[in-house]
């Protein structure tokens, strides 16, 4: 049995000027993120006699469980392009997270296909590198999401905090940032009850990638301000990013729901700043406060940097 687990990405400046338009028409776009210590998992698994040795079974366990004959015929999207992708034998995946994992804004989907490619890497002695698995599972995810955003594989796969460069060409570029900007703050996740398809929001925005054009000067901003040390400075941008993401797509907030919340934290004395993760409309919010200030009235929880992109081991 192999088992891999990938880290998700919180994504705090750029989100859309990743997007592979945006890229394609200006040439270039920037994120600053961190891979959290929240993760996805996948056990990959064999069997001796049983579906896979006996019955030539592909076996798909996730919030349902699949019993297929055929790869093609596979409904988990993101399972169904991997094992196409490498020809795959029969094989029992099992898939579980630490959050809510569908439209959470996390990029759930990047982690899963991360941890499935290194799976199989390991069990063909492929010895593949974190860069060549977020690389292909970027490629494989644009099958059934072509509006994927570059910053999810490349966000998830390889951990720490950092500022992530995507030029024309497919060519991505690391800085890797310090961290002891989070030792003054405490960092949550709120989860708003609502999951969503991105495709839609995303779609939206890339029909008129112009307006996520001032993020990149923002990211600009938030980078000098990080590495002048001038943190509250940094939190202030991200507030003026948030409200630039906004201004990219009306369906971004279309929910009540997410309108009453993002009302909320802006009104709520203990919070410094805030943004919904991810496309929007559904996942999680992300909050920083003081250290052991935070008091908000819906579910959270506590979230860390970590510095690890996928691992995988087979025992």
């Amino acid at each position: 049995m192999i088992i891999s687990q990938c880290p998700l990405r919180i994504s705090l400046f750029g989100g859309s000027t990743d997007n592979p338009y945006f890229v394609e028409k200006y040439g270039y776009g920037s994120v600053i993120s961190f891979t959290c210590d929240l993760k996805t998992y996948i056990t990959f698994h064999e069997d001796k006699i049983g579906y896979n040795h006996n019955q030539k079974k592909y076996i798909v366990n996730y919030s349902k469980r699949e019993e297929i004959d055929f790869i093609g015929d596979i409904q988990n999207d993101l399972v169904r392009v991997v094992l196409n992708y490498f020809g795959s034998v029969p094989f029992t995946i099992s898939m579980t997270s630490d959050v809510y994992s569908q439209g959470s804004g996390l990029a759930s989907s990047s982690s899963y296909i991360i941890n499935l490619i290194n799976c199989i890497s390991i069990s063909r002695g492929l010895n593949m590198t974190e860069i060549e698995m977020c690389s292909l599972a970027y490629d494989l995810e644009r099958n059934f999401n072509p509006y994927c955003g570059y910053q999810d594989p490349y966000g998830c796969g390889i951990g720490g905090f950092k500022r992530i460069e995507f030029h024309n060409g497919g060519k991505v570029n690391y800085e890797f940032l310090p961290t002891e900007f989070f030792k003054n703050y405490d960092m949550h996740l709120i989860f708003t009850g609502i999951t969503r398809n991105s495709k839609n929001i995303l779609k939206d925005i890339s029909n008129n990638v112009d307006k996520s054009y001032p993020l990149l000067g923002t990211v600009e901003e938030a980078y000098n301000s990080l590495n002048c040390q001038k943190y509250d400075d940094f939190l202030f941008l991200l507030k003026k990013s948030w409200t630039q993401k906004k201004e990219t797509s009306s369906i971004i907030t279309q929910n009540q729901t997410i309108k009453d919340i993002d009302e909320y934290l802006e009104n709520n004395i203990n919070v410094i700043s805030h943004k919904l993760c991810g496309a929007g409309n559904g996942g999680f919010f992300l909050t920083f406060s003081k250290k052991d200030t935070l008091n908000i009235s819906y579910e959270h929880v506590k979230i860390n940097v970590n510095t690890k992109g996928v691992v995988g081991s087979c025992l």
